[in-house]
């Protein structure tokens, strides 16, 4: 059984959006696909929150959401959600 993460991103000046665009850009976000276990890594922007995105984010189990949360990928994603603003 998969596990889905839900997680919001909220900015602003289009700083969440930012954020999504430079982890697409950047290719971390296809590294996070290509991690053993990610089964879906996807943006999506809500129409009634401008500065909100929702990330859908599905693993094939525990052990592997654990493997990427210790993984130095953390580290990137925090620098480029803080360079967003």
């Amino acid at each position: 059984m998969s596990i889905l993460v839900l997680l919001t991103y909220m900015g602003k000046d289009g700083g969440a959006r930012k954020f999504a665009e430079e982890m697409e850009r950047s290719g971390t976000a296809a590294l996070i696909r290509g991690e053993d276990g990610n089964e879906r890594y996807e943006y999506f922007f809500p129409f009634s929150e401008s500065e909100t995105v929702l990330l859908i984010d599905r693993w094939r189990d525990q052990a592997s959401i654990d493997r990427h949360h210790a993984s130095p990928m953390m580290g990137t994603i925090a620098q480029l959600r803080e360079n967003a603003g």
